[in-house]
């Protein structure tokens, strides 16, 4: 299979596996089980950061470069969160955000996390790109990291579509159209890459920046508000298992 049609599959499938998981799982499971599968993502972002992205960036790109490439992406999502493109959020206590938020908000909150999830998959089709224009292993472990982040982030955006007054099938197909952002970014992505091959080190870079704070700065804060020591306990073992399925994946499909 060629490398675009890879591209196209994965943007396709894994957007719309990680939505319909999502609302299943939102069904499926108790808020309190949320948290396994936010562990489990953690440890997937963080593995797949730094056992395949960040050594493909360092081997095929300037040392110091990557290195302050990484730098520069954490502060700049850290300003693009303040500017909530991630957090969809624009004072302390957001409704899109808070467990005791009124069960309708007029549309206000989902229309917000529309927007936002919508810039967020584009980021998510411009890394698939980036990831599988430098060879297969890369790009299936990068869309199997965010796809495991994906799941979590989207049980959240549905149950918030649903706090906002959307239906379950409303809430499903809204997301299912979002999620189609991530094949515009890959491709856009995929025909400029091909010509500038020189800034797939950097955009790699900029990759696992992302996975590195959103694990770091977004999910992992939330794991210490539960601190029995029984789910702390679980919490790291789901971590382990998040990166033991990247090291896992890495050698099944090694090169």
């Amino acid at each position: 299979m060629s490398t675009l049609s890879w591209i196209i599959v994965v943007s396709l499938a894994g957007g719309a596996l990680s939505v319909i998981a999502a609302a299943v799982l939102s069904i499926a499971l108790g808020t309190h089980r949320i948290s396994m599968l936010i562990s489990y993502a953690i440890g997937a972002l963080l593995g797949a950061a730094f056992l395949e992205i960040l050594p493909h960036a360092l081997e095929h790109g300037d040392t110091h470069r990557t290195a302050a490439t990484v730098l520069f992406g954490i502060l700049a999502f850290f300003v693009l969160e303040k500017l909530v493109l991630w957090r969809h959020c624009h004072h302390d206590h957001c409704e899109a955000h808070d467990a005791h938020a009124p069960a309708h908000d007029h549309g206000r909150s989902g229309l917000l996390i529309l927007v936002g999830d919508t810039f967020h998959n584009f980021v998510d089709g411009i890394l698939i790109a980036a990831a599988f224009l430098e060879n297969t292993e890369l790009g299936i472990v990068t869309a199997l990291a965010i796809i495991a982040h994906e799941i979590p982030q989207e049980v959240g955006d549905y149950l918030i579509l649903l706090h906002s007054g959307y239906s379950r099938i409303r809430a499903l197909a809204f997301n299912l159209l979002s999620s189609l952002a991530t094949l515009v970014g890959a491709m856009l992505a995929y025909f400029a890459l091909a010509q500038l091959t020189e800034w797939i080190p950097s955009l790699l870079a900029l990759g696992a920046a992302s996975m590195i704070y959103v694990a770091v700065a977004d999910l992992i804060p939330g794991l210490h508000k539960r601190t029995a020591l029984k789910e702390s306990v679980l919490q790291v073992l789901l971590i382990g298992a998040g990166i033991a399925s990247i090291a896992i994946v890495q050698a099944l499909v090694g090169e």
